[in-house]
């Protein structure tokens, strides 16, 4: 059953645990925390975590359990859908220490998953790869366990998708730290609207290379395709476009009067701190 996990990963977590890493002490190679999510359905959703600061030996480890338990609790103050769905730790490879923590973590959730995130950048990429522990051994015999590889992958929000455009923004400084601030809600929409314009040059161009037989047809394409199309209204274009500008219109209607409100509060608030003086 456990092989049959799916683990999905918001991208917050990913930045929760470069940001752990890179605070850590100057004596750890290896930082570890815990996950934060659901599991509905052999699928892992994984939306929080947090760091649980601990001590690797030679012969043993050491972990601030009551500290991970505390945050924990404090976690399920603000969101109780969020359970202990496993643990991550940095690194490229499960370690010896691995099966210890894992046991931890097999005591306090079903089915835990280990995830490793490559912050050493081994490859010239940040490699993301997630395990699930399988019993061995034989019966009355010595019992041990091995770390499976299974599926992994990214999902997200909505308000995560612009969170990640705007920073992918800032790549490409060279090395400097480089502000970039949020555009306003028209810019936003005409820059979506920029890249649809590009992508639907793209898919054109792809379907006139088929029908050219400059492509070879990919059937997967075309269904994706054809699902688009059936899903799009049957209107002329005269009548799709008096559409189009009419939610427009309320779109510049909503954003006025916003701005109005903004700045009727924000006069508002200097009467009053006049009156009072």
């Amino acid at each position: 059953m456990a092989l049959n996990l799916v683990v999905k990963i918001h991208p917050v977590v990913l930045f929760q645990i470069v940001d752990a890493y890179e605070r850590r002490n100057a004596d750890s190679h290896r930082v570890i925390g815990t996950l934060l999510g659901t599991s509905d359905k052999g699928v892992v959703e994984v939306t929080n975590c947090f760091c649980v600061p601990h001590k690797e030996h030679a012969d043993q480890v050491e972990a601030e359990l009551n500290y991970a338990m505390d945050v924990y609790e404090l976690n399920r103050r603000v969101n109780a859908s969020e359970n202990i769905v496993g643990w991550w730790a940095t690194g490229n490879e499960v370690t010896n220490h691995s099966s210890v923590i894992h046991e931890y973590y097999s005591r306090e959730c079903r089915e835990p998953v280990h995830v490793t995130l490559d912050t050493s950048l081994a490859g010239a990429r940040m490699g993301l790869r997630a395990y699930v522990c399988v019993a061995l051994g034989v019966p009355r015999g010595k019992q041990g366990c091995m770390f499976t590889p299974i599926d992994v992958g990214l999902t997200y929000y909505e308000p995560e998708i612009v969170g990640l455009q705007l920073c992918d923004k800032t790549a490409g400084a060279g090395g400097r730290a480089r502000a970039v601030a949020p555009p306003g809600d028209l810019a936003q929409v005409a820059e979506a609207a920029a890249r649809l314009g590009t992508q639907l040059e793209h898919v054109l161009g792809y379907v006139e290379d088929v029908l050219a037989e400059r492509a070879a047809p990919n059937n997967a394409v075309g269904r994706e395709l054809l699902q688009l199309v059936s899903a799009l209204p049957d209107l002329a274009s005269a009548s799709l476009a008096d559409a189009l500008a009419g939610q427009v219109k309320d779109l510049l209607m909503v954003v006025t009067l916003a701005q109005l409100i903004k700045t009727q509060l924000q006069l508002n608030e200097k009467l009053t701190l006049l009156t009072s003086q």
